[in-house]
């Protein structure tokens, strides 16, 4: 069924998956995740570790949106604060970050101490301020369809004219409802987008510049996450039941095999107003 039957992503709503999934605990994700926390997938072209392929995809994405010194960043569904963290320290940005995971708001202020970088819990509709650069990476699934149009005018409405908004989503190949067991028991009213949604919802609003499909780097992602988990077990085996043990192993490695067979994807998309008239891709 889908989102058919009704809005299950209001501001109320929204914020059941960050009590659900990522507030289980920043212990388990520090054990599982890279260094820098990036919960979104890797860019592997020439990495040979999860730490480098999470750094690659960090600058690959400063360089997709021509980050220069003093730019305001907003990114939409922070987590830890990474990408800004990193943007900071490499770019020399100012950046707001926002996320619904309370126990990512408080690990975060921690993480980005020392830079210019604000870590808030607030809800993306709560936003109304102007930035010069906007990204959303691994937030976009967490939206819900019937709201894609309304967030889309918000991302509009928050970016400077000349400003580039990069969107990191994980997708469907064609329309339909969403794995029920991933929305029932890891991420709660969870909706993933086909192309032809981002698109649609899009038009009118912002210029499509380049459009980057990074599926086949999810599954190495995926594993490294999966092998950092079961390493980091006997340390956690004392906070987490053996039947939380048994889910994550399957979210992660179904989803493993989903990307693999191509059944989903993940795309980078940078968007523009069309003020920009010399863009080029940086692949």
């Amino acid at each position: 069924l889908g989102n058919f039957l009704g809005n299950r992503q209001t501001i109320s709503k929204s914020r059941v998956v960050g009590k659900q999934h990522y507030d289980v605990g920043n212990y388990l994700f520090q054990k599982m995740l890279d260094k820098r926390m990036q919960y979104s997938c890797g860019y592997w072209k020439d990495a040979k570790s999860l730490d480098e392929a999470q750094e690659a995809k960090l600058d690959l994405i400063c360089k997709k949106i021509r980050l220069k010194p003093g730019m305001r960043v907003l990114d939409i569904g922070c987590g830890w604060g990474s990408f800004l963290k990193y943007a900071a320290e490499n770019y020399g940005i100012k950046g707001v970050g926002i996320t619904v995971s309370k126990e990512q708001v408080e690990l975060g202020k921690e993480l980005c101490k020392g830079f210019d970088v604000e870590i808030r819990y607030q809800d993306y509709e709560e936003l109304n301020e102007k930035f010069d650069r906007v990204v959303s990476l691994g937030m976009f699934e967490h939206v819900g369809d019937k709201n894609y149009r309304k967030y889309m005018k918000i991302v509009d409405k928050c970016l400077n004219e000349k400003g580039l908004f990069l969107l990191h989503t994980i997708g469907k190949n064609k329309d339909g409802a969403s794995d029920f067991w991933i929305t029932k028991y890891i991420f709660p009213k969870g909706y993933l987008p086909t192309l032809n949604q981002i698109t649609k919802f899009s038009q009118d609003l912002f210029i499509l510049e380049d459009l980057h499909n990074l599926s086949v780097n999810y599954d190495k992602t995926l594993l490294a996450w999966h092998s950092n988990f079961i390493k980091s077990w006997e340390k956690l085996k004392d906070k987490y039941s053996e039947r939380f043990r048994r889910m994550l192993e399957f979210y992660l490695l179904s989803c493993a095999g989903a990307f693999r067979a191509r059944n989903i994807q993940v795309w980078q998309i940078v968007f523009s107003k069309g003020r920009m008239n010399n863009y080029e891709s940086v692949r």
